[in-house]
């Protein structure tokens, strides 16, 4: 077994040992295990919902008058609606149109919002600097969801332009992230090395700088799922996101809402949902950045 041989196993050994060290942070934390039974649920009821709900006809353009308005039982566990459709499977699938929003918006925004931060931080006290960190000040400057309405009410109201909206929204957050990690560490003596060395641009940003703030992007991924979530069900429930029959949550709230409080269920069930996923991802994300901090 040569040299190398030798230094990469004990690199593999010392990163194994590192991993089971962050786990066994995070699993201490009790509610940061509940988080992860929360998400694990979420994702479960996303995945296999078309197998699991018990009234898939309830998903689409279906209409039962004789069931309208059952309240909750063994039967509809969530009640029905004003078209006789049960609450229980509309919210199951529900599940899948706020995660759907949440990964397409976080996967487009996270890489070149992270990639500007980067460079940003590295060309400090430079026009590069200037021009990206003014740009993302301007769209940080306003409100997000005024933002979000604003783009939204121009669009079709459907789930594609809300996904759009909060797109265009979103990116500014990891840039300035990115920029205040990057800031931190662009100095440091390793940095200093690889610049010496005549190291490229990309393998600085990528394999230098990136590695050591993934940690608190990560951490900002996972808390950002419920903002998204939020901001989402919120277009929804003004009417600028999906558009019935679709089972989204914010919109099942928002039709419920004409109703209450005769017909609580209605709207309890989807708005009980969304602060479910919410709580279960704040309460993640937080075990994330607790287990990746240091001692």
């Amino acid at each position: 077994m040569g040299l190398d041989d030798i230094i990469l196993g004990k690199i593999g050994a010392e990163r194994r040992k590192e991993l089971r060290r962050r786990w066994y942070k995070f699993k201490s934390n009790p509610l940061s295990m509940i988080g992860l039974a929360i998400v694990l649920s979420v994702v479960f009821g996303a995945v296999f919902a078309p197998y699991i709900i018990p009234y898939p006809e309830s998903i689409g353009l279906y209409m039962n008058f004789t069931q309208a308005f059952q309240p909750p039982s063994l039967n509809h566990p969530f009640g029905t609606d004003s078209y006789g459709r049960d609450v229980f499977s509309r919210t199951i699938y529900g599940f899948r149109y706020s995660l759907l929003l949440a990964a397409v918006v976080l996967s487009i925004v996270v890489l070149p919002g992270t990639l500007l931060g980067m460079i940003a931080g590295y060309y400090r006290d430079t026009k590069i600097e200037v021009a990206i960190m003014r740009l993302t000040d301007i769209f940080l400057g306003v409100p997000p969801l005024i933002l979000a309405l604003s783009i939204a009410s121009v669009l079709s109201p459907n789930l594609i332009n809300s996904m759009i909206a909060i797109t265009l929204m979103w990116w500014p957050w990891y840039t300035r992230l990115a920029y205040s990690s990057t800031s931190s560490v662009v100095n440091e003596p390793f940095i200093k090395a690889a610049q010496l060395i005549g190291a490229s641009l990309k393998h600085i940003l990528f394999k230098e700088i990136a590695p050591n703030i993934m940690g608190s992007i990560l951490t900002k991924m996972t808390l950002d799922v419920g903002w998204v979530i939020l901001i989402g069900a919120s277009l929804s429930f003004l009417g600028l996101g999906a558009q019935p029959p679709t089972p989204d949550l914010g919109t099942m709230v928002a039709e419920g809402a004409k109703y209450l409080p005769y017909y609580w269920w209605v709207t309890l069930f989807p708005a009980g949902a969304i602060v479910y996923i919410i709580l279960g991802f704040n309460l993640l994300g937080d075990g994330i950045r607790d287990a990746l901090s240091s001692d």
